[in-house]
Formats: structure tokens, C-alpha cells, sequence
């Protein structure tokens, strides 16, 4: 249960860092090419407004009220990529371990666990393969 618990902190920990990488990835990498596709559109600005602040002798009287999409199509955006980046990290961490449990495959080195129990297979099918040939000689 404890190397569990590491294993989930250390998780956490390294998916915080992430984030921020993520995070910067989508807003100085992906969305510039997007916005000179799009004539320059800053994706993070954009917003429906449902009704525009008033401002009366300098005060703002009521608060602007609007949907910012541009800001839900960046959170978007990096969520499709933490995703099939955790898609690709997953799959890859199970064609490893798929290699080193198979006993045949000489080109990883496979665990001491998986050797035992790979050695104790091939004796207890010899054994069944010997009781079989035993009781057919048996009843001859």
C-alpha cells in the first residue's frame, strides 16, 4: 500500500508540472498558428457578450456580462492534448511491461518474478504430461 501511495504523490506532483507545460504549449505554440489561420484572432479574448457594461460619469454601472469561449476553446485544447499525450505515455509503458513479461522475449531484460513463474509453469505442465502418461499406462 505505501509504494502505491508514492506512486499516486509523485503522480500528482509530476501532473501539476505538467500542466504548466501544457499550458504553455497551447498558448505560445498551437493557438499563434491558429489565430494567423484565422486572421489573427486572439482565442483567448473572445467572448459572447449578452449585455455591455454602462459606464455613467466614470462608473461602470451594471457589470459587463458575457460567455468567454475563447477561453473554454484554450481549456479545450489542452485537455485534447494531456490526453492523447497520457493516451501515448500508457501505451507505451504497456507494450514495455508486455515485453518484459514475456519469458521468450530475450530483447528486454524480463523480472526474477515473472522468470519463477515462467519456470514453475513449464514444471507442472511436465508433471501433468508424466501423471497422464502414468495413468495411461495404467490402465493398459
Amino acid at each position: 500500500v505505501k509504494g502505491n501511495m508514492i506512486d499516486i504523490a509523485i503522480g500528482v506532483i509530476i501532473g501539476g508540472a505538467f500542466n504548466k507545460v501544457i499550458d504553455v504549449l497551447v498558448k505560445e505554440v498551437f493557438l499563434p498558428p491558429l489565430s494567423l489561420l484565422t486572421d489573427g484572432i486572439n482565442w483567448s479574448n473572445k467572448k459572447l457578450i449578452l449585455r455591455e457594461a454602462v459606464t455613467v460619469d466614470g462608473v461602470v454601472k451594471p457589470q459587463e456580462v458575457a460567455i468567454a469561449y475563447g477561453k473554454l476553446f484554450e481549456v479545450l485544447i489542452d485537455f485534447v492534448i494531456i490526453g492523447f499525450t497520457v493516451f501515448l505515455v500508457v501505451k507505451f509503458m504497456n507494450s514495455f511491461r508486455n515485453k518484459a513479461e514475456d519469458p521468450k522475449d530475450e530483447t528486454v531484460v524480463t523480472p526474477k518474478n515473472i522468470q519463477l513463474l515462467s519456470r514453475m509453469t513449464e514444471l507442472l505442465e511436465q508433471q501433468v504430461a508424466i501423471a497422464e502418461k502414468n495413468t495411461t499406462n495404467d490402465s493398459k
